[in-house]
């Protein structure tokens, strides 16, 4: 998988998670901005109120965000498997494992972390198979 694939994937966040009540109830308190990173390629990605309002491809210049998720797109891809490989099933297991980095103002990831997780794993099992 390319980046410009993850790109294509996190594109369809707002069919994924808008239409989910549940999902945008549990991120009610939450509006804001972070980034979700493949190979070096970031998306942008703005939340109001727990509904997804925009998903941008960078680059980009000076734009703000107050977290970051980066990983190369083949940890994407395991990401978003059926049934991940331990490790892969979760991003802050990515992390300890070594194929994902946490950047930026982590308190609002935290403080949301149900939310966020449940967003970026909404694409799972839709993705194409290794």
């Amino acid at each position: 998988m390319s980046a410009d694939q993850v790109a294509a994937v996190l594109a369809r966040l707002p069919e994924l998670v808008n239409r989910r009540e549940p999902l945008v109830r549990r991120g009610r308190f939450f509006s804001g901005e972070f980034l979700v990173e493949a190979d070096g390629v970031p998306v942008h990605v703005k939340v109001h109120e727990g509904r997804i309002e925009t998903v941008e491809k960078g680059p980009f210049r000076m734009r703000a965000w107050r977290f970051a998720i980066r990983a190369e797109a083949d940890a994407w891809l395991r990401f978003w498997e059926p049934v991940p490989a331990p490790g892969y099933h979760d991003v802050i297991a990515m992390g300890r494992l070594g194929v994902a980095r946490l950047e930026g103002d982590l308190q609002p990831l935290m403080a949301n972390l149900r939310y966020i997780k449940e967003v970026l794993a909404s694409p799972r099992g839709t993705v194409g198979a290794r």
